[in-house]
């Protein structure tokens, strides 16, 4: 064979097998943060239950601000940039552990405590289907956007997409939970992700080159809705 095939063969060879890691780290963001994935997200809706009782989102249109809003300055900003952190520091044992006592300490309420708490307890647990030592220096639970940034850097999914991933996931989550509580239908809630691409893509991008110098949240009303669901009489969620 003549050299200049064998270099061309070669090529060939690396580009399949850089594509196929690709696809199979694209596989794993979509298992982890698919719907499927036994972690019980479905039980959570991050205080909307109460704003919507409090007829703060009645619309598709108000869901879209409310969570656009919570990415870029709200609770999953904070979230995208403590999954970024994690997902630099999989290999570093105290900056991971920082990171993750940090997390649990910027929960801003009882139910936000235990949402972020017990997620990333179940994602861990499922996460052992894909074993690898990260899982031990987390331990038995942590927060939830430490455990999904530390497994996502420890597989090498790549860092913007597990951020693009993560915050997808949650607001599917979120629409799913307006969904059931009445304020729109299915067809309304795609039309909300779908509006949601670009600020999903921004943020991710905003994160993964920021750091834990810029968190920070001015969504008052989302944590004070968080807040009063501890109490509120009738619910269909945990939070």
């Amino acid at each position: 064979m003549a050299p200049a095939a064998i270099i061309m063969g070669t090529a060939a060879i690396t580009t399949t097998m850089a594509e196929h890691a690709d696809t199979q780290a694209l596989v794993r963001l979509v298992t982890w943060l698919s719907p499927a994935f036994p972690v019980g997200s479905f039980s959570y809706s991050g205080g909307l239950e109460q704003a919507v009782h409090d007829g703060l989102v009645a619309n598709a249109g108000d869901l879209r601000l409310w969570l656009d809003t919570l990415m870029r300055r709200g609770a999953l900003w904070n979230d995208a940039l403590l999954l970024a952190e994690s997902y630099r520091s999989h290999d570093d044992a105290q900056r991971l552990k920082a990171a993750a006592e940090l997390a649990e300490a910027l929960a801003g309420s009882r139910e936000r405590h235990m949402e972020t708490m017990l997620l990333g307890e179940a994602f861990i647990a499922a996460a052992g289907y894909w074993p690898h030592p990260v899982l031990q220096v987390l331990g038995a639970t942590a927060a939830y956007p430490v455990a999904v940034g530390a497994v996502a850097g420890a597989h090498r999914t790549g860092m913007v997409a597990a951020l693009a991933a993560f915050l997808n996931a949650s607001a599917s989550n979120t629409i799913s939970v307006a969904i059931r509580c009445g304020v729109f239908g299915q067809r309304d809630g795609i039309g909300v992700l779908a509006g949601l691409e670009a600020a999903i893509s921004e943020v991710a991008a905003l994160a993964s080159a920021g750091s834990l110098d810029d968190l920070g949240s001015a969504a008052i009303i989302a944590d004070i809705a968080s807040l009063r669901h501890e109490t509120l009489h009738s619910r269909l969620f945990r939070s």
